[in-house]
C-alpha cells in the first residue's frame, strides 16, 4: 500500500459569540462542507458553489447525554489529508483503488466527537466515544434537508422486519409519507443532474441505518430498536422474528467509534459505478490467512427445481443428483456446486434427506476440483452452531449461504459478524440472503463474497418485478454498496408479452443477449447460474461464452448509461476486455468509442440480438470480427434487449 499522510489547509474557522462554523473542502476544491456546531451540528454541502443538501441535528443520544449537545467548552480539532492507494483482496471492480480525503475531527470535553471526511467523491460522517462506561443509545439523530423539487429512489418497507426485496420507488422527496421507511441506499436526484447517494459504512455492534419520510423536503434518521422477544412459532423462515423490543436501538461500549454515513455526490451516472466510499471506509481485513478464499461460479439445484434429463437416473436432492451437476461444473470450470433449500430438515442441519450421502458427494466434489456450499436457515444455525460447523467442516464443506434473516438490529448486525468469523476459522466462504445491504463486512472478512438484498433473478416465480428497467437501476444504485448475488445468465428468455411468473419453470424477463450481459455488468465475486445443468448443455455456444468470463476485475468503466434506461458497462482483466449493455423494454441503438483499449487490433466476440428477439426472446446471433482500438462501435439492442463482447488482444497485430 501506497501511503502518503498530510497536515493540510482545507479547514477554515468561523467564529462568532454563539457558534463556530468550519469549511472543509474536498481534495480538489470542488466540494464544500460548512459545518457548524452550536447547540446542534448541522453541515451545509455545496459543489462548485451551489447547494447540494443540508444536514442537521447530528447528535447522539445516550444514557450518558454523551453528543446529544455539543459543548463547545474544550473543543478540540484535528484535520489532516490522506492520499493512498488500496489493493483490495478481492478484486470486485479494480486491482487497485485510490482512498483520497480531507479529514477534521471535532473532540467534546463530554468525552465524544464526530469525524467529517470529504472525498472528491462525497461526505461522510461518524461519531465516537471515548468513555470507560458502556452506553445505551436511545437514537441517532440526522434530518437530510433537500430542495423541493428532488426527487429519491428507493425501498420502501413497511416494518423493520424486511427481506429488503421491495421493488425501487421513484418520488419528489417531498410526496415520502411522513414515516414512511426507507431502507438503504437510497438515490437522491436534484433538478441539477447532481445525485446524492445515501447509505452506510463500517457496521458492527450497532443497528443499521434507516431514513423514514416527513411529508417535506428532509428525510429523518431512524433505526431498529433493540430486540426483547422473538418468534418461536409457525415456520421456521420465520423463527427469530422480533416481537416485541426495547425503548433503545443498542448497548454498547462506551470507547468506540460507530458507523459512516455516506452522503455520495456525483454529477453523472459513471460516478456511481466508480465511487469506492463504502469499500474505503470499512475496516481493513481481519484475516491473517485468506489464501484459501476463491471468487468464482456457482451452480446450484433450487431454482431450476433439479428440472435435468436425459439422465439414468431420477432428479432429485440425492447423490446422483449431485455429482451430475458437480461434474457440469467441473467440465466448464465453474468452482461452486450448491445445494439449497432442501437438503436437509430445515430445523436440523445435521441430517441430510434421505439418498443423499454428504461424504460421497464432497469426495467426488474434490476429485474433479470443485467445492461444496450448503444453504442454511439463519435460526437453525444459530441453534446448531458448533455441531452444523463442525459436520459442514468433517465434510469438506467450503461455504455457506446462509437466508431468511430479514433483520439488521443490533444483535442481528452482530450474528453476520459472528457467522463471518466462524466460516473463516472453517476456511468457508459466505453468501448473505435475506440480508442487508453491504456495509464493508467484505473488506473486514474477504470470505463474505456477495450477498442478497434486491429484487433478484428468483423473483420471476411469482413476480413482474425483475424487469429490464429495474437491472437498469441496479447498477447504480444497490450495486453502489458492494455485491450482489442476483443470479444471472438464464437460458429461458422472454419479451414483455410473453413473460410469466412460473415457479417451477421460471423464466427470465428480456432476450438472450440481455440475460448474458447481465453476468458483466451486475458485480458479483460469486455469480450464480439459475438453469440446471441440462438447458446449459442444450445452449452449449451461450454456455461456452459464459464460461470464459471472470468473476474478479483489474478496472471498470461505465461507457454510457441512463438509470432506469440502458446501460453498457466494460471491465478488464488481465489484457481482455468484457463488455455488457441491456435496454428497458424500449428498442435501443448506441454508438460507443473504444479508447479505453491500448493501440492495436484485437479479435471481438459478441452474443447479440437475434433479427427476431423482439418476438421471440432467445433468439441471438454469436458474431467474431477484428476491430482496432478507438474505432467506433454500433450496439442495436431490441426491446428488453442486450449485447455482451468478449475483446481480446489478436495474435495477428
Amino acid at each position: 500500500m501506497k501511503k502518503t499522510v498530510l497536515l493540510i489547509t482545507c479547514v477554515f474557522l468561523i467564529s462568532s459569540a454563539f457558534a463556530k462554523e468550519y469549511l472543509l473542502q474536498s481534495p480538489n476544491g470542488k466540494l464544500q462542507a460548512k459545518i457548524n456546531v452550536a447547540e446542534s451540528i448541522s453541515v451545509l454541502l455545496s459543489k462548485d458553489g451551489s447547494n447540494v443538501f443540508t444536514l442537521n441535528n447530528l447528535s447522539l443520544e445516550t444514557d450518558k447525554n454523551l453528543l446529544s449537545t455539543p459543548e463547545l467548552k474544550g473543543l478540540k480539532t484535528n484535520h489532516r489529508s490522506v492520499d493512498e492507494t488500496v489493493q483490495p483482496f478481492i478484486r470486485e471492480k479494480a486491482a487497485s483503488i485510490q482512498n483520497t480525503f480531507n479529514e477534521l475531527e471535532f473532540r467534546f470535553k463530554n468525552k465524544s466527537g464526530i469525524t467529517f471526511r470529504l472525498f472528491n467523491e462525497g461526505l461522510a460522517y461518524r461519531f465516537f466515544t471515548f468513555t470507560k462506561d458502556s452506553l445505551i443509545v436511545y437514537r441517532e439523530n440526522l434530518s437530510l434537508v433537500l430542495d423541493e423539487k428532488d426527487s429519491i429512489r428507493f425501498q420502501a418497507s413497511g416494518s423493520f422486519n424486511s427481506s429488503y426485496e421491495t421493488p425501487y420507488e421513484h418520488r419528489a422527496v417531498s410526496e415520502i409519507e411522513n414515516e414512511q421507511l426507507c431502507h438503504l441506499p437510497l438515490l437522491a436526484e436534484k433538478q441539477s443532474g447532481t445525485f446524492v447517494l445515501v447509505t452506510e459504512a463500517d457496521l458492527y455492534n450497532y443497528p443499521g441505518l434507516w431514513l423514514k419520510g416527513t411529508g417535506r423536503a428532509q428525510l429523518n434518521s431512524t433505526h431498529p430498536p433493540y430486540p426483547k422477544s422473538y418468534r418461536t412459532t409457525g415456520s421456521v423462515y420465520v423463527h427469530g422474528q422480533i416481537t416485541e423490543t426495547f425503548d433503545y436501538i443498542g448497548k454498547v461500549a462506551g470507547n468506540r467509534s460507530y458507523p459512516w454515513r455516506i452522503f455520495a455526490v456525483a454529477g453523472h451516472e459513471a460516478d456511481l459505478i466508480d465511487n469506492n466510499m463504502v469499500y474505503l471506509l470499512s475496516s481493513p481485513n481481519a484475516l491473517q490467512d485468506t489464501s484459501w478464499i476463491k471468487p468464482g461460479v456457482v451452480m446450484f439445484d433450487w431454482w431450476a427445481k433439479n428440472n435435468i434429463y436425459g439422465v439414468d437416473f431420477k432428479a432429485g436432492i440425492n447423490t446422483e443428483t449431485a455429482k451430475y451437476f458437480i461434474d457440469f461444473c467441473a467440465e466448464h470450470g465453474f468452482r461452486y456446486f450448491l445445494f439449497d433449500d432442501g437438503w436437509s430438515p430445515q430445523d436440523n442441519l445435521l441430517a441430510p434427506v434421505p439418498g443423499l450421502d454428504m461424504a460421497e458427494v464432497t469426495e467426488y466434489a474434490r476429485s474433479k476440483g470443485v467445492d461444496v456450499m450448503l444453504w442454511v436457515i439463519w435460526k437453525t444455525l444459530e441453534k446448531q452452531w458448533n455441531e452444523a460447523f463442525d459436520l459442514f467442516e468433517s465434510w469438506g464443506i467450503r461455504g455457506i449461504k446462509m437466508d431468511f434473516m430479514n433483520r439488521d438490529d443490533q444483535e442481528m448486525v452482530e450474528f453476520y459478524e459472528a457467522v463471518a468469523q466462524k466460516a473463516a476459522e472453517k476456511k468457508m466462504v459466505v453468501d448473505f440472503h435475506g440480508a442487508y445491504k453491504p456495509c464493508g463486512l467484505r473488506r473486514k472478512y474477504p470470505n463474505v463474497l456477495t450477498r442478497e438484498g434486491l429484487i433478484e433473478f428468483e423473483n420471476n416465480g411469482w413476480t413482474t418485478q425483475d424487469s429490464p428497467e429495474h437491472h437498469n437501476i441496479l447498477p447504480y444504485l444497490r450495486m453502489f454498496t458492494g455485491p450482489m448475488d442476483y443470479i444471472p445468465a438464464t437460458m429461458r428468455n422472454s419479451t414483455k408479452n410473453n413473460f410469466k411468473a412460473l415457479g417451477d419453470y421460471p423464466m427470465g424477463q428480456g432476450t438472450r443477449a440481455h440475460s448474458m450481459a447481465l453476468f458483466v455488468i451486475l458485480s458479483s465475486p460469486m455469480t450464480m447460474l439459475p438453469d440446471s445443468p441440462s438447458d446449459y448443455y442444450r445452449e452449449k455456444e451461450c454456455t461456452q461464452f459464459l464460461s470464459q468470463i471472470p468473476v474478479e476485475w483489474d478496472e471498470t468503466r461505465l461507457l454510457d448509461g441512463k438509470i432506469a434506461n440502458y446501460t453498457v458497462l466494460a471491465r478488464r482483466s488481465g489484457n481482455d476486455w468484457y463488455i455488457g449493455a441491456i435496454t428497458n423494454w424500449d428498442e435501443r441503438t448506441l454508438t460507443i468509442n473504444t479508447d479505453f483499449l491500448a493501440p492495436g487490433k484485437y479479435l471481438l466476440e459478441a452474443v447479440q440480438d437475434g433479427l427476431n428477439a423482439n418476438t421471440r426472446a432467445e433468439d441471438y446471433q454469436l458474431i467474431r470480427k477484428t476491430i482496432t482500438a478507438g474505432a467506433p462501435l454500433t450496439i442495436q439492442m431490441s426491446s428488453g434487449g442486450g449485447w455482451i463482447a468478449r475483446i481480446t488482444p489478436s495474435e495477428n497485430q
